[in-house]
């Protein structure tokens, strides 16, 4: 009965740190946390899903080009939570957005916060590493 007892542990102990990492998620490792980005854009579309939501939008840049910008928040459940809605953002919204830039330079960001066109500000779960970080 001990024999059993124990072959049973080891099992359920080794199915339990094999399967560990499939339940981590992908994090912020593209992400550069040490700073942020703050730019004003029209929103062109709001994806109010799963695993999650994505605000896309065009940003005028420096040369009056027109830069399409993806940036990503958590899942509608956990936006809900604080706030956010299937009904945030409209196509044609201006907006400005404060996100953590991606490490390759490409205009993909995760959202630390936006503010909507009548002033109110939604807040999202990423926040800079340091309180010193430089908006660009």
């Amino acid at each position: 009965m001990k024999g059993k007892l124990l072959t049973a542990f080891v099992l359920v102990l080794a199915i339990s740190i094999v399967s560990l990492p499939l339940l981590a998620h992908h994090g912020n490792a593209a992400y550069d946390d040490t700073r942020s980005v703050t730019f004003k854009g029209t929103v062109t579309q709001w994806v109010w899903a799963n695993p999650h939501c994505v605000l896309q939008l065009d940003v005028t840049d420096d040369s009056g080009q027109k830069v399409p910008w993806i940036v990503e928040t958590e899942n509608p459940t956990s936006m809900t939570n604080i706030g956010w809605a299937k009904e945030s953002f409209k196509p044609g919204d201006q907006v400005t957005v404060t996100a953590l830039p991606v490490k390759n330079g490409k205009h993909i960001g995760r959202i630390v916060d936006v503010v909507l066109p009548g002033g109110q500000k939604l807040t999202g779960k990423a926040q800079p590493r340091s309180d010193d970080s430089s908006k660009k």
